[in-house]
């Protein structure tokens, strides 16, 4: 499992011109899209997150996977125990960027009914993920 590098969050910021950067969970464990699904989820398990951030062997970010969408697709009767994490359907997006408003956040998460959205950088890291408080 590798951890997202953390960065001190501004104190400076305020609420009418706060950014992602400044709410995002810096914490949010990353792991390559090569894992089978049931290491991820022991990962999560072991974690205590409700959610991974998924990157390729470039270590870019390609998208955000929960633990329920994981449980579905163990419990699947399509299930092997060599599914890779690339293998799982599902959504690719969206992702937002750290320098982003947070008043343009609420949109896409309420409208994808969004636990979490995944925070990637100009190069195409994850330095966290952006979740309700």
């Amino acid at each position: 499992m590798t951890l997202v590098q953390t960065q001190p969050r501004s104190a400076n910021a305020t609420p009418m011109h706060r950014t992602v950067a400044d709410a995002m969970d810096m914490a949010a464990p990353q792991v390559c899209d090569d894992m089978t699904v049931e290491v991820a989820l022991s990962v999560m398990i072991s974690a205590r997150a409700g959610h991974l951030l998924i990157c390729d062997d470039d270590g870019l970010c390609t998208r955000l996977v929960t633990r329920a969408r994981l449980a579905a697709v163990r419990d699947s009767d399509a299930y092997t125990d060599r599914i890779r994490l690339r293998d799982v359907p599902g959504d690719r997006g969206p992702f937002t960027a750290p320098r982003t408003p947070m008043n343009q956040t609420e949109y896409p998460m309420s409208h994808r009914r969004l636990d979490a959205l995944p925070v990637v950088a100009e190069q195409g890291s994850a330095p966290g993920v952006l979740a309700p408080a």
